[in-house]
């Protein structure tokens, strides 16, 4: 053939290019066909195969009475908050706004141990436990012992919480410090840590078990109380959320007790009613903590025993054992 004015002709190798060429998007349509097929099989309910990839993946969850299980990934369903869930949640949360303080006037305590029993039967609390207990104190051998009702610290600082592994003791927006029971594990990592020794622990049933076992678990009242697990002073966290005072406060016949909000700078007398203003009344009487040194912080001050009210006096149990 004769070559014409601006024509070439195409060698062998080009001809193979272009063979080849074709073949490859050839064989690329019959790939994206079959992808596209594998897909539609996917979809039209094949898709075991993807489940089966995922199946044997294992999460490690706690149970409600604190065992641990495995559970396939695949068969968790997440379920709606219940109620007991959500107040639990609120509870962990605290007041908003709020940074409760106990004043305590050691000057005024006679050892009436009315508060002792109001905590008690707040608290499914047997005899021999305390939230509070009157502790009878001297200062040196030279001066009068008087009598010194100790609770849980509710610390900014707290070392019960740092050593809790399971999230169960936890320190509120509002400075109160709480266990959550359903969470506790009993491994008494926070009654060691606790240089205050205000943790109980619950070797036995609780008293009035029976009564409280269907009751929904209020971790704010910490009630119904569980064999097994930790328990301590709340601040009584439950009656701040109906604005009244806590129940130790409340029930001492002497004005032992002022209690209030360190933001508003205000504190009410538990006997009297009396609200007075919280600075005043720390600085006026060299209010002090225990153990500030240890930089847990406590949100508890104590008014010096100074201009007593009462003599000291003996609990009428300890003057029996002691004939």
């Amino acid at each position: 053939m004769e070559e014409g004015p601006g024509k070439e002709i195409p060698n062998e190798s080009e001809n193979e290019n272009k063979s080849s060429r074709r073949k490859f998007m050839k064989n690329l349509g019959l790939a994206g066909i079959g992808a596209i097929g594998g897909a539609a099989a996917l979809y039209s309910g094949h898709i075991f195969e993807e489940k089966k990839a995922k199946s044997g993946q294992k999460k490690v969850l706690l149970t409600q009475d604190n065992k641990l299980v495995e559970v396939d990934s695949l068969e968790m369903k997440y379920l709606e908050k219940s109620p007991e869930t959500a107040n639990t949640e609120k509870g962990r949360e605290g007041i908003p706004g709020r940074r409760w303080v106990l004043v305590v006037d050691l000057a005024k305590c006679r050892n009436a141990r009315k508060c002792i029993t109001a905590c008690q039967d707040a608290h499914q609390l047997r005899p021999e436990q305390y939230h509070v207990n009157t502790l009878q104190m001297q200062d040196t051998p030279g001066t009068k012992p008087y009598n010194m009702p100790k609770h849980c610290q509710h610390c900014d600082n707290p070392p019960c919480v740092a050593v809790c592994p399971v999230d169960a003791t936890f320190k509120r927006q509002d400075g109160i410090v709480l266990i959550d029971n359903e969470r506790c594990i009993g491994c008494r990592f926070c009654i060691a840590a606790c240089p205050y020794s205000a943790r109980i622990f619950n070797w036995f049933d609780p008293k009035d078990a029976e009564k409280y076992k269907d009751q929904p678990y209020n971790v704010e009242l910490n009630v119904p109380q569980k064999k097994g697990t930790v328990s301590k002073c709340l601040f009584s966290a439950d009656r701040l959320r109906e604005d009244k005072l806590p129940y130790c406060v409340s029930a001492c016949p002497n004005s032992v007790y002022y209690f209030g909000d360190e933001n508003e700078d205000a504190v009410t007398n538990g006997t009297t009613k009396e609200t007075v203003r919280l600075s005043t009344l720390l600085t006026d009487n060299a209010a002090y903590q225990l153990m500030p040194e240890l930089g847990t912080k406590p949100r508890i001050y104590y008014l010096p025993p100074k201009n007593r009210l009462f003599p000291f006096e003996i609990p009428k149990e300890d003057k029996l054992e002691n004939i």
